[in-house]
């Protein structure tokens, strides 16, 4: 199924639904991992979440080992080094159910994730032969050094130094990094480092026994409490010249594609981490009693799991579909010609906008999801005995981690203009058709009686919407759009829903092709309310950028054209989310 499909294009170009991979695909292979992941969680992890709370010496090296014995921790290492070689879509499908372990998920995906992969795909063969089979096993546990005190989204500002020796077989490191995930008990560690004066970062791998390598104490932090967090001192620590990994200077792009790996793996497992909190919401909603009936028979709680359980579909439904889009331009440059670990890297940068939007939405619904949870259990919700108090803390990180999503709102936005800019992607040829399709008369042209045509129809007005809105910022703004955070966030946030309620309804479409209609009532329900909810919020956004540098009767045409692009007819929101809300109480779980 390799298609096409270019990252950012999504906004120019109809997909098809055949061409999407969905979570209802997956094969007997895959789904066996899927069990081994959830039974690890269920029997190693669950039970002694207080234990791993409270960091009982050496309980997490343990647990990773014992994840390391099972092979989870070689999923997308190749056989050769000591993993089992999966795809990625499969490494994405581990990442989500292991992302429910609270913060032995953050110590693992550290592990696997910022710790194993600058080596597997930046390092030569030696590098990868002596540290790749130890790490796919445990033996070894890695981090990853990158933020400082005084540089965190602006990473390559960074102050830590790397000077050679007069002898030339050692680089002696100097410098600070703070917030390091599994920094008390690394034994591997990758440093970014300026050699000399340079003005990009490079990067090294460190071991544990080198020297000249202090920890602070562990910190106090607000959830994922459980996880090594730590200050690393790197004082005249040496380091043989064969551990530079790539080239001088390179560091900084080994972060940027290392943190794109991340922004998608995060979605995956904020993911897992939803579906175990509607699970646990839904249980306890059934067997709680007020006024003599069970709590799941009220209209306000049904809502509330309704709402949490269609945002997740959808989240799920845009990180499978650009999973999928990421394995194959991987398989397109590797029947290249390409070396793998080149083609991974290659792959997954194309894909760098959605990476972006999933992080953005995965966290913010993981948000949602686990508030509304608290909410649903009551006083309870608030008590440390029940479940939702871990997972309401536990879940802040995410919207920090990987770059906050301010940083990654912004990202979107860049990349996609750096694109059309390029020549890559012609965005200005559809900008300009909206601009002209707003002073021709509109086209009322009739819809055909298929399933979803008349959504296609909004999603493809959607569309005009984010072109009117952009277009109009870049021809206004011109240079200081990149100052304008508040319009280009706006912009961001149009581009997201843009991206997720296509990716869901594409998702339901193929599902009927597989099923048929009467078998997704419910999944069409999902899509229809997301859509619902996805115009409002493009309306809203839109309007705010477009008053914000607008003026005049130019303005109020544009206002028009986009309310022209956000209507919609009448919809049920509550009827669909009750339908919904009946099909998890009557699983009593998450069954999407």
């Amino acid at each position: 199924m390799t298609t096409k499909t270019k990252g950012g294009e999504f906004i120019i170009k109809e997909t098809n639904a055949q061409d999407i991979f969905i979570p209802e695909q997956w094969t007997e292979e895959q789904l066996m991992m899927k069990k081994t992941c959830d039974d690890f969680i269920d029997q190693e992890v669950m039970p002694i979440l207080d234990r791993i709370d409270s960091q009982e010496e050496g309980l997490m090296p343990s647990l990773l080992v014992k994840s390391g014995e099972l092979g989870l921790l070689g999923v997308s290492v190749p056989e050769n080094l000591g993993g089992l070689g999966f795809d990625f879509v499969t490494s994405m499908l581990t990442t989500e159910v292991l992302g429910a372990g609270h913060s032995f998920a953050v110590a693992l995906s550290a592990h696997t994730g910022i710790g194993t992969l600058p080596i597997l795909y930046y390092g030569n063969e030696e590098q990868k032969n002596k540290y790749i089979p130890k790490l796919a096993s445990g033996e070894w546990k890695a981090c990853y050094c990158l933020t400082e005190p005084s540089a965190g989204s602006d990473a390559n500002s960074g102050k830590t130094t790397a000077k050679l020796t007069a002898d030339g077989k050692h680089y002696i490191l100097n410098g600070q990094k703070m917030w390091i995930t599994n920094g008390g008990f690394a034994d591997v560690f990758t440093v970014f480092a300026k050699i000399d004066d340079d003005k990009n970062l490079s990067a090294f791998i460190v071991e544990k026994a080198f020297g000249g390598i202090s920890l602070n104490p562990e910190e106090h932090k607000m959830g994922i409490k459980g996880s090594s967090t730590r200050q690393v001192f790197f004082n005249e620590c040496k380091v043989p010249v064969e551990n530079l990994l790539s080239e001088r200077g390179n560091g900084f792009k080994i972060a940027v594609n290392i943190l794109n790996i991340g922004r998608v793996k995060l979605a995956g497992a904020a993911i897992g981490a939803c579906k175990r909190v509607v699970t646990s919401a839904v249980n306890y909603s059934n067997e709680r009693t007020q006024f003599e009936r069970s709590i799941s028979k009220y209209g306000a709680i049904r809502y509330k799991l309704a709402e949490q359980a269609i945002r997740i579909f959808a989240s799920e439904s845009a990180t499978y579909r650009a999973s999928q889009n990421i394995e194959d331009a991987i398989q397109a440059l590797i029947e290249g010609g390409m070396e793998k670990s080149k083609a991974i890297l290659k792959g997954i940068e194309q894909f760098a906008v959605e990476a972006a939007i999933l992080k953005v939405h995965g966290s913010e619904t993981l948000d949602y999801v686990v508030d509304e949870g608290v909410q649903i259990y009551g006083g309870m919700g608030y008590s440390a005995e029940a479940p939702m108090d871990r997972a309401y803390r536990d879940s802040r990180i995410n919207r920090i981690f990987e770059g906050t999503n301010e940083i990654n709102r912004m990202l979107i936005v860049d990349m996609l203009l750096k694109r059309a800019m390029k020549g890559e992607l012609d965005l200005m040829g559809p900008a300009q058709k909206v601009a002209q399709e707003l002073v021709g008369i509109p086209e009322f042209a009739e819809l055909d009686e298929t399933l979803f045509a008349y959504e296609k129809k909004m999603l493809g007005n959607f569309k005009k919407a984010v072109l009117l809105t952009a277009g109009a910022a870049v021809q206004k703004l011109m240079a200081t759009l990149s100052k304008e955070q508040e319009v280009i966030m706006n912009i961001s946030n149009m581009i997201i829903e843009t991206y997720v309620a296509e990716s869901t309804l594409l998702r339901v479409e193929k599902m009927v092709s597989m099923r048929g209609e009467e078998a997704c009532e419910v999944q069409i329900a999902m899509a229809k309310s997301y859509m619902n909810s996805a115009c409002d919020k493009i309306w809203v956004e839109g309007k705010e950028a477009l008053n914000s540098f607008g003026e005049g009767d130019e303005l109020r045409m544009m206002l028009m054209g986009l309310k022209r692009y956000t209507k919609q007819d009448p919809f049920n929101a509550k009827n669909a989310r009750q339908t919904v809300a009946q099909k998890l109480i009557a699983e009593n779980k998450y069954c999407f």
